[in-house]
């Protein structure tokens, strides 16, 4: 070995006695190229001869498209070509729908450029082609378009009946799909034997995804060759690959898929979007390279929508409190079109509406129903935010109908720590869990006894400010998935995860995931496993992924299963590591395997420590190849593919304090306490960034977000002016805190955290809005609970009237 190489092998290796990486709040490395602006945003990404593109988008909501003319926009300064979608027909099929959720579900051709009808409003009718973004934009104005109206379909209910008109005329129907789960006694004999059945109505208002970044994408021919390079704000870059190859017929192998930094996406960058198509589309017809990127309005309008749903939901529960059976019926609006995982989102959610509760029965029915509105799909949480919603709404419900307090409720019924693992009666496996641990520890950091008395105080004084506090203990299923599972649930792929390891011959370490990050803190994680595991420093590890190129096998990152999967999967790539690493350690050691230990990044003889490799100094025999065992391949670098034998399961217990003003509506977060159990925590930095947006995001759906639809159709929340999406000047200071039962599910023995706060914080919040306004006869506020909805349903109960929501229903 040379001087140089033994000095860069020799000081890389870790400082004996090195605090472990694992459970250590590290900074990000990521963070450094964010907040100098040294990133490399789809939008930044400038080639040599590139297009812009621009689409014209419906202003109607349903509507037969009788002439498109794209020949005055030709004419436009700066305009390259224009097409209509009749005139991409032969380079474009449908978009793809992966969870045919029952085998006779309803499945409309989605073009990526209407043909023959529009179906809500923004659905794209025309493309243009412009040297830049400002004169494709504006030669949009110059097509020319006769539409010819159609009924728009918006009321759920009403889209089921007989003489409804149809989003998709020639289907017959606006019934997507009916999806029935029968678990345990039948319902209608828990129902016989209860004391009290409760019977609430729901309404999941739709939201839609902000995130920081806009989508974008940017395409680069090379025409010799018939290879295409697609740049996508995307979460999902190789199922992206799969699906363009599908739609557009580029073969696979000839098509790269990179997301670059990629800001943010909540779900609505988990989808294959008609911009993307038509622009590999576009590429391939022009030979030049293309760019779109999406204005804010225009997503909101194009961009998947979240939630949209009305749950029915009955419980059924003995005088003393103990739950019987539950039954849910749903009626989930799909929009337009069934994307990407549309009709499945709901469906997931019908495992969760249990939650951490023991009952006898449980009954759940889904019908999926075409609207002429923008197509819904997954966000933050899919489906499990919206059962348990329903549930810990429910139990505040059964709770007052029973004058018990609701944390007494829960209790009665939930899983004990010592019954784990436990199946659920919706046929999962919890492995582990301490429900009364979290619960406990939250109730003394919120103070809730004091606050029942302050509560108490307030009320006997008549003020006008009305204290509520707010319950919510969750469980959620995620890290998707086992692959056999997915099977059974009919989604078309699998659930595992790949992750390899490259050992470089001066002992740095090059970490490839298939997992694709846009936020989550990937880089920095990983390299705390990867570090840990062999023992190198945690600045000697880079994360290299988002290529599939240069990253060829993944699964990507949603329902959070980057770590509980993908980083899973590089533990045990680097176990694979040091196995290897180990018979090259005994062979120059002159040692049996079975006596040379490893610990620190440092193998060693037993009984014989002065016998000792650092895996720098091994990886770099590897590489010289001069002294390795016999038949043995140079090289320590080792791959490994996951597949989750269960799902994770983290859970927890929300706990809000809101002052409501009976007199104008206004409500504010006084506390808001949150202990959550996710198991293993790799980096404890992070996991309070993901717990604290998770919680702005639920809070948003209780408090401020929804998308509204005028009677024709109209989305006329729009607009960031509208669309109410609040500031860190609307949310409280939060105080979080962990329990912790490792997952025996995964090596790392974590659970998985990235929507854990969205999912617990929308019920705690409008559980103690709905609390503060029980004694003046309020039972339930429609979500968002605006200062408008809690006046007018504090107004009906003083009057004796149904609440407006309940009336409009």
């Amino acid at each position: 070995m040379t001087d140089q190489a033994d000095r860069a092998v020799h000081g890389a290796e870790r400082t004996e006695g090195a605090e472990g990486e694992v459970g250590r709040s590290r900074l990000r490395k990521e963070d450094a190229r964010l907040v100098t602006g040294q990133t490399n945003w789809t939008d930044n990404i400038s080639v040599t001869g590139l297009l812009h593109l621009a689409f014209l988008r419906s202003p109607m909501a349903h509507a037969r498209v009788e002439r498109v003319d794209v020949s005055a926009a030709l004419e436009r300064p700066g305009v390259v070509a224009a097409f209509t979608g009749r005139d991409l027909a032969d380079a474009l099929g449908p978009l793809p729908c992966a969870w045919p959720v029952t085998e006779d579900m309803v499945l409309p051709d989605h073009p990526p450029l209407a043909l023959d009808e529009v179906r809500h409003a923004g659905d794209p009718v025309a493309v243009v082609v412009a040297r830049d973004r400002y004169a494709a934009a504006d030669a949009l104005e110059a097509i020319e378009v006769d539409y010819a109206p159609l009924p728009p379909v918006l009321d759920l209910e009403a889209a089921l009946a007989e003489d409804a008109p149809l989003v998709h005329a020639g289907k017959g129907t606006n019934r997507a799909y009916d999806w029935p789960l029968r678990c345990g006694e039948p319902y209608e004999r828990a129902r016989e034997r209860a004391d009290v059945v409760v019977r609430r109505r729901y309404v999941q208002q739709r939201l839609i995804p902000n995130a920081m970044e806009p989508r974008a994408v940017v395409v680069t021919p090379l025409a010799a060759s018939g290879e295409y390079t697609v740049y996508s704000a995307t979460q999902i870059p190789h199922i992206l690959r799969i699906m363009l190859s599908t739609v557009c017929g580029v073969p696979e192998h000839k098509l790269r898929v990179i997301a670059p930094d990629v800001g943010g996406g909540f779900g609505s960058k988990l989808q294959v979007y008609g911009e993307e198509a038509v622009a590999l589309a576009l590429a391939r017809r022009l030979g030049r390279p293309v760019k779109w990127t999406e204005s804010r309005s225009e997503g909101y309008l194009a961009t998947h929508h979240g939630r949209g749903m009305i749950q029915d939901v009955e419980l059924a529960a003995t005088r003393e409190g103990r739950l019987l059976g539950l039954k849910v019926d749903l009626l989930a609006d799909m929009g337009a079109y069934l994307m990407l995982v549309t009709p499945g989102i709901p469906v997931l959610g019908a495992f969760m509406y249990p939650a951490i509760y023991k009952m006898d029965s449980y009954e759940f029915d889904c019908t999926g129903v075409f609207t002429t509105r923008t197509p819904t799909d997954a966000y933050r949480g899919a489906g499990r935010p919206e059962a348990t919603f329903a549930i810990e709404r429910t139990m505040d419900e059964l709770a007052a109908e029973l004058g018990l307090d609701p944390v007494e409720v829960r209790r009665r019924n939930w899983i004990r720590h010592e019954e784990f693992p436990y199946d659920s009666i919706a046929g999962l496996t919890y492995d582990s869990g301490n429900y009364e641990a979290a619960t406990d520890k939250a109730l003394a950091l919120f103070g809730y006894d004091e606050l029942r008395a302050e509560q108490r105080e307030r009320a006997e004084r008549g003020d006008a400010v009305r204290l509520g506090i707010g319950v919510s203990t969750y469980t959620e299923m995620c890290g998707l998935a086992p692959s056999r599972v997915l099977r059974d649930l009919r989604y078309s792929a699998g659930g595992w995860e790949a992750a390899s390891i490259r050992v470089l011959p001066t002992g740095k370490v090059e970490v490839v995931t298939g997992t694709s990050p846009h936020g989550q803190g990937h880089v920095t994680c990983w390299s705390q496993i990867a570090a840990d595991v062999l023992g190198v420093p945690f600045e000697d590890v880079e994360v290299v992924h988002g290529d599939t190129l240069v990253a060829p096998q993944g699964m990507d990152t949603y329902g959070s299963r980057s770590l509980v999967v993908g980083g899973a999967a590089v533990h045990r790539a680097a176990e694979k590591v040091v196995d290897r690493a180990r018979k090259v350690a005994a062979h120059l050691l002159e040692a049996s395997e079975d006596d040379v230990e490893f610990k620190g990044g440092v193998f060693s003889v037993k009984g014989s420590p002065e016998a000792r490799r650092t895996i720098q100094e091994v990886a770099f025999e590897t590489f010289t190849s001069h002294d390795v065992p016999e038949g043995m391949e140079p090289t320590l670098n080792a791959g490994h593919v996951l597949d989750p034998e269960n799902f994770s399961y983290p859970h927890g217990t929300h706990l809000c304090a809101v002052e409501v003003d009976t007199e104008t509506g206004q409500t504010s977060i006084r506390s808001y306490v949150c202990v959550d159990d996710v198991g293993r925590v790799i980096n404890p930095m992070i996991v309070e960034g993901q717990v604290h947006g998770g919680l702005a995001q639920g809070i948003a759906q209780a408090l401020f977000e929804e998308a509204v639809y005028d009677t024709e159709g109209n989305l006329v929340s729009g607009t960031m002016a509208d669309y109410l999406v609040p500031s860190a000047a609307d949310l409280p200071e939060f105080t979080t805190d962990r329990t912790e039962t490792p997952a025996t599910s995964n090596p790392l023995g974590a659970k998985g955290v990235g929507e854990a706060g969205t999912i617990a914080s929308t019920p705690a919040v409008v559980n103690a809005v709905v609390d503060a306004l029980r004694p003046l006869g309020v039972t339930d506020v429609r979500m968002p609970c605006t200062p408008e909805r809690v006046w007018e349903a504090v107004r009906a109960a003083g009057s004796g009237r149904p609440e407006p929501e309940e009336a409009a229903r």
